[in-house]
């Protein structure tokens, strides 16, 4: 396949069998939507490697196997915000911005958003939203929740790009940065959905 390294599709394999074992071939279809888009947005389509792979997938496949769909899905919105700002962010006429202290930076420094790649990141997270709200257990706000819990996730991803990550991984490096994303994508779901579904 090529989007995806021989120890890439393993992982995906994995990730994609956790998934159906905790919620079903309703999950595989957030967990495509994610994959398909993203694959086609990234410039050169570069395959992933099974760090990749698990750094975006692998909290969504632990809450599927916990079963629980708003975590899952909040984790696969933050990782598609996160894909959709930083390849449609690329096509930015406008330099990006530090998000912590809005310096100019290059394009693609750690940390660094624009305004279209952040309205590409809320597009990602809606889609996710969107399929969830249309598969998910049941109607009502999740849908809003779950895009929600992805923009969020998409801007801890920057945040912690600009001040843990930087320029030399001095703390995490960007495989890290992206599974703490889908953590903070997951849990945010899962509260919210608490809260108000």
């Amino acid at each position: 396949m090529k989007w995806l390294t021989a120890a890439g599709a393993a992982a995906a394999l994995a990730v994609g069998g956790a998934t159906v074992l905790g919620v079903g071939w309703r999950g595989v279809l957030l967990l495509l939507a994610f994959f398909v888009s993203g694959s086609l947005l990234t410039r050169g389509g570069g395959r992933r490697n099974a760090r990749q792979v698990l750094a975006n997938g692998g909290v969504a496949a632990v809450a599927a196997l916990l079963g629980s769909w708003p975590a899952f899905a909040g984790a696969v919105a933050a990782a598609a915000a996160d894909t959709w700002a930083t390849e449609i962010g690329a096509h930015s006429p406008t330099p990006p911005r530090l998000i912590t202290s809005g310096a100019a930076v290059t394009p693609g420094a750690d940390g660094g958003v624009t305004l279209l790649g952040t309205g590409g990141g809320v597009l990602g997270a809606a889609m996710i939203g969107a399929l969830f709200f249309l598969l998910g257990p049941r109607p009502g706000w999740g849908g809003v929740v779950v895009a929600g819990a992805g923009v969020l996730g998409m801007l801890i991803d920057s945040l912690l790009g600009a001040t843990l990550q930087g320029p030399d991984d001095r703390w995490l490096n960007n495989d890290g940065v992206n599974l703490a994303m889908t953590l903070a994508g997951a849990a945010i779901a899962a509260v919210g959905w608490r809260l108000c579904c």
